[in-house]
């Protein structure tokens, strides 16, 4: 095992990312599409992207978006931590991404609050990739 073998993993954050969809359980939030948040780091080795300065050796984040949005604006989940397993699973499908951090904002949820949030943690090694 040499010295790299233990370095921790690069990080690519994308935060706050507007997206509209069904979600809830109540009949009233089954009936037009509410908005969320998402906020996603992606855990992924980029060493060869720092040295070569090619798309092709990182996470090609405005792809991963589109697709994201194409999911989440597509979704009828009644539960946020099932859009974010979803989420999840679509960051782990990318080749280099190796863990991913989820975070899905669920706006206006609670009367006096901004948002009710799920966090979750995701890696390719316990399973949860497609």
């Amino acid at each position: 095992m040499n010295a790299s073998d233990h370095r921790p993993l690069d990080r690519i954050r994308v935060r706050a990312l507007a997206a509209r969809c069904v979600i809830g359980v109540a009949d009233w939030e089954r009936e037009k599409r509410q908005e969320v948040e998402i906020s996603l780091t992606l855990h992924a080795d980029l060493g060869a992207a720092c040295r070569t300065d090619d798309i092709a050796d990182t996470v090609d984040y405005k792809r991963l978006k589109q697709r994201l949005l194409a999911f989440v604006e597509g979704s009828e989940f009644f539960l946020i931590e099932r859009l974010a397993e979803g989420i999840a699973e679509l960051c782990l499908a990318e080749p280099r991404v190796e863990r991913v951090d989820v975070v899905v904002d669920k706006l206006g949820a609670l009367r006096f609050a901004r948002s009710v949030a799920v966090e979750i943690t995701r890696t390719k090694s316990d399973g949860s990739a497609s």
